[in-house]
């Protein structure tokens, strides 16, 4: 296609006016989109006139407020809102003979020590830890992995969830 003087002069007028590439070319006919970007480009029109759609968009935007859902929380950002949660029972010390299905079996010390005990609250669901130590044995993992999705106890989804 030539570009003819009364072509380019409806180019720059519709350009203005906000029409997109491809309504510029059907109604020139004979062209394309892109000869149609390549032309306004070699003319030095504007980067892109606002176009019909994104005023339309832009008048939408100003009457209504878009309600967009929060962004996923990072494991980290999980672990910590849950750790400002204080309201776990008191421990239940327990020697290793009374340990059983109901305590938690986390250890509080270092076994050779006179004062070892395990915690002895009562455990998270199928897990061998209380609600506390569930936290510290699934400990946040390092920012590369922080986006992976892995399965996290129901009990930290429902503080997550509170939390948030």
């Amino acid at each position: 296609m030539s570009w003819t003087n009364e072509k380019v002069e409806k180019l720059k007028e519709l350009w203005s006016k906000g029409h997109t590439a491809s309504q510029i070319a059907e109604k020139l006919g004979d062209t394309t989109r892109n000869a149609v970007i390549g032309k306004a480009h070699r003319l030095n029109l504007e980067a892109r006139a606002p176009s019909k759609q994104s005023n339309l968009s832009k008048s939408r935007d100003n009457k209504q407020i878009v309600k967009r859902s929060p962004a996923p929380m990072s494991r980290k950002a999980k672990f910590q809102s849950i750790l400002l949660d204080k309201n776990f029972e008191a421990e239940n010390p327990k020697s290793l003979e009374e340990l059983s299905e109901e305590t938690c079996k986390w250890p509080i010390g270092h076994p050779n020590e006179e004062k070892f005990y395990f915690c002895g609250r009562k455990p998270e669901g199928e897990f061998p830890y209380c609600k506390l130590h569930v936290l510290y044995a699934f400990q946040p993992k390092n920012q590369k992995e922080d986006d992976l999705d892995e399965d996290i106890p129901e009990i930290i989804e429902k503080k997550v969830k509170s939390a948030g």
